[in-house]
Order: C-alpha cells, then sequence, then structure tokens
C-alpha cells in the first residue's frame, strides 16, 4: 500500500541570537491509509513543529512533504485545494465559536468550501452522530464540558471527509478518562474510515491505541520498536 502522507528529510531550524535551534531533524515519515501513527515526545520536543509542517502550516528548512505524491513545495501545486479536501487538524484548544452551537461550529469548513445545504445539513448531523453528540447539536461552547467541546472540534476536522488527520496534544488539557475517550473515538474513526492521522502527544496512556509510535527527541524522529 502507498504512503498517502510522507516525510523526507524534514528539517526546521530556527534562528536565534544564541544560535541556531534545531527543531526537526532531517526526519522521515510514512503514513498509510487507515494507520493512525502517534509521535511521542516531551513538552518542546519539536511534536507541534513537525505537525504544522506536515499541514502544510510552516515551510521546513529543508527536505519535503508529500500529499498523496504531490511535493507541498511545488510551485504549481494549488496548496490551498490540497490541504482543504485532504488534511483536517485537531490543536489541543478546539477553538469553537463561542456563539454558534455545536452544529454550526462543525458546518463551518462546509460553508467556506460552499457544500450545498442539504448537503451540508446531512454531514453535520453525521459528523455529530460520530462523536455521540447529536443530541447537543443546538448547545453552545459554553453549555459543554471540555471533552464535548473536544468532540464537536473533532466532527469539524472530519465533517469535510479528509484523508489525513493530524491531532497536536488533542487530551493535553482533559482529565484521563476523557482523554482516554477522544483517543479511543480517534483511533475507532481512522480504523474505520481509512483515514491516514499523526498524533503528537506527551501522554503515555495514548501509545496503546497507535499502530506505530514515533519518539522525537531533540528533533531526532525514530521508530519505537517493540
Amino acid at each position: 500500500m502507498s504512503a498517502v502522507l510522507r516525510a523526507e528529510s524534514l528539517s526546521r531550524v530556527f534562528p536565534s541570537p544564541t544560535g541556531d535551534v534545531v527543531a526537526v531533524r532531517e526526519a522521515e515519515l510514512t503514513v498509510e491509509a487507515g494507520e493512525l501513527v502517534v509521535v511521542a515526545g516531551r513538552s518542546g520536543a519539536g511534536k507541534s513543529t513537525l505537525l504544522t509542517m506536515l499541514g502544510g502550516l510552516d515551510r521546513p528548512t529543508g527536505g519535503r512533504v508529500l500529499i498523496d505524491g504531490t511535493d507541498l513545495a511545488d510551485p504549481t501545486t494549488d496548496l490551498s485545494a490540497l490541504l482543504g479536501s485532504r488534511v483536517a487538524s485537531i490543536f489541543q484548544n478546539a477553538g469553537l465559536i463561542p456563539v454558534l452551537s455545536a452544529a454550526e461550529n462543525v458546518e463551518v469548513p462546509l460553508r467556506i468550501r460552499r457544500v450545498d445545504p442539504d448537503e451540508r445539513d446531512r454531514r453535520v448531523v453525521e459528523a455529530l452522530t460520530d462523536v455521540g453528540l447529536e443530541d447537543a447539536a443546538r448547545q453552545r461552547p459554553g453549555e459543554l464540558s471540555g471533552g464535548q467541546q473536544q468532540r464537536v472540534g473533532i466532527a469539524r476536522a472530519l465533517v469535510m471527509a479528509p484523508g489525513i488527520l493530524l491531532a497536536d496534544e488533542p487530551t493535553g488539557q482533559l482529565d484521563s478518562e476523557t482523554g482516554a475517550q477522544i483517543m479511543n473515538l480517534i483511533a475507532r474513526l481512522v480504523h474505520e474510515r481509512g483515514t491516514a492521522a499523526v498524533v503528537a502527544t506527551h501522554d503515555p496512556a495514548m501509545l496503546e491505541r497507535a499502530d506505530r509510535v514515533f519518539d522525537l527527541h531533540d528533533g531526532v524522529l525514530r521508530l519505537r520498536q517493540g
């Protein structure tokens, strides 16, 4: 099976007054459809930097990222169209719009892509059902628990049926029980839908859901054996 997401010799260096800081050093990574990859490492290890490069939000200093074989740095690539249709991200903070209901928050990317209203409604209901929040569709973020808000964020990420899901510390602000529910949900959706997912975390309890685990230390990415 060919990789839908690939990083080749990926590096990111940040200049500073005291010298260059290497956040990621020549990382090699391939992720296939239906595979859940976890990148483990302490806070500040470079996990967020790696994910922003994989998602096309930051340009690497060296190396390249390919999605479905397309180089994100290729000047002929329609980056907005490729990323908008293929990649979705989940962050520690769900980033919901307070004045909108759960359903309206999930609907935002569909409106941006000008999806037909009937199709929008169907997909929003489906996405909220997938995360177990179909009964909370009309509630605003302030009326939801932290775990529920994160599930709305996941529904919003999945409503566009992305082929690639990137999650940066998605359980970092949740209690252990709610965090486990979120990771189980991500793992189930990835394996059922054939999505390629990369989840960055420093929570050791999250590793057992992964198909493969990589450790990121001092900018070096290594596959964990055993």
